[in-house]
């Protein structure tokens, strides 16, 4: 049983013509958010002997249990329980590219890696570390971009 949240009910199939989502997962009690991707299913497209075209197989992933990548966050989830965070779906893209390229301008576009109420750390295959921002340079972007509260 699925326990995203996807405009205010759960959703337990995969809306026709989507990729795959981007999420927010919050620790009810600490309020500390991760945002991710997940993709409703995988396409393979494998040679068939004597024939020129691929054949192409679909499967489903594992997105209705899905719990985040975060080691910290799955920890957190394991000792608590998945009772104590919102699963909520952002919002859907069409295709792979699509799903990647919206997580990763949330995360850009948000400042998430250098925001102590969240746990990403990564920005796609870029570790950052928890990357520090000075007070100054905060400044500068909220003067600049207006993003950063």
């Amino acid at each position: 049983m699925s326990h995203w949240l996807h405009k205010g009910k759960i959703l337990e199939e995969a809306p026709e013509g989507y990729f795959g989502f981007v999420y927010a997962i919050t620790n009810i009690k600490s309020g500390k958010k991760y945002i991710g991707r997940k993709y409703f299913g995988t396409t393979r497209r494998t040679k068939v002997v004597g024939k020129k075209r691929r054949k192409v197989t679909r499967k489903d992933s594992n997105w209705r249990e899905y719990t985040g990548s975060s080691v910290e966050l799955n920890k957190d989830i394991n000792k608590l329980g998945k009772l104590h965070f919102r699963f909520e779906i952002l919002i859907l893209g069409s295709t792979k590219g699509q799903v990647n390229y919206l997580e990763e301008n949330i995360h850009h576009r948000y400042h998430l890696a250098s925001k102590d109420a969240y746990l990403n750390h990564f920005i796609s295959p870029r570790r950052f570390c928890k990357v520090k921002v000075d007070n100054s340079i905060k400044k500068k972007l909220k003067k600049k971009v207006g993003l950063l509260k």
